[in-house]
């Protein structure tokens, strides 16, 4: 049997959950915690593998803390709703070890050492 590749819609939202997540500092067994599921279910609504219910949609933006609108934002195929997601943005927080990154700059207190981490990351992607 040919597995089905996810729903650009449930990639999409399965983005949203990610990138808030990783905002709110969550680590995917926190959220999977909360919700009584195992960090592999996340994982799986994450990436649009599995489709997340409206109940359960609903659970995760409670946790979350936003209104439930926040996950259609900027779903492709539908009109803009309101603040433009960075579909850059997006793309970069579905890498493996993006939230590793992200926490670890959001931890840099200096300015100076934040402006040197992304400029070695500047010259680091212009050797490729």
């Amino acid at each position: 049997m040919q597995q089905k590749s996810p729903s650009p819609i449930d990639a999409h939202i399965g983005s949203r959950v990610r990138s808030r997540r990783i905002k709110l500092g969550m680590s995917q067994e926190k959220l999977a915690e909360a919700l009584g599921l195992t960090f592999q279910q996340v994982q799986k609504y994450e990436k649009g593998v599995n489709r997340i219910g409206a109940s359960r949609l609903l659970q995760i933006a409670t946790i979350l803390d936003v209104s439930i609108e926040f996950f259609f934002e900027e779903t492709p195929g539908f009109p803009k709703t309101g603040a433009a997601d960075d579909d850059e943005m997006a793309e970069f927080l579905m890498k493996p070890g993006s939230d590793r990154l992200v926490r670890g700059f959001l931890r840099l207190k200096d300015d100076e050492v934040r402006k040197k981490v992304a400029d070695l990351v500047d010259w680091l992607a212009s050797l490729h």
